[in-house]
């Protein structure tokens, strides 16, 4: 993926639930997606405050909240390890463009998991 950003061309996406054979790979590849859009929506778009940051964490949260489903029908689902995995990518990614100050539970609101 072509970033613009070096800390995100340079970060493997959920690496921690790769690790673990409990998490499906194809689905976990469809998070990376996930993310991986986020960024490029932010790259495209340049939000240019905290509130626009979040419209588009928002429409990624939605995305994932749609995954839960898949990984629960896979014999998996997003417990402890994967919501905190999940949501520190998000808080990386936010930190990663300039959004330090973004709240870690207000990227993620609309989650179900």
């Amino acid at each position: 993926m072509g970033f613009g950003n070096e800390q995100v061309a340079g970060r493997v996406f959920l690496e921690a639930l790769y690790e673990d054979d409990y998490f499906p790979d194809h689905l976990l590849d469809k998070g990376r997606a996930i993310l991986v859009r986020l960024c490029e929506r932010i790259e495209a778009e340049r939000p240019a405050d905290l509130a626009a940051l979040y419209v588009l964490t928002h429409a990624a949260t939605e995305e994932f909240n749609g995954l839960e489903a898949e990984f629960e029908a896979a014999g998996s689902e997003f417990e402890t390890v994967a919501r905190e995995e999940i949501g520190g990518e998000f808080w990386f990614v936010a930190g990663a463009y300039g959004f330090g100050d973004a709240d870690g539970e207000e990227l993620i609101a609309p989650r179900d998991w």
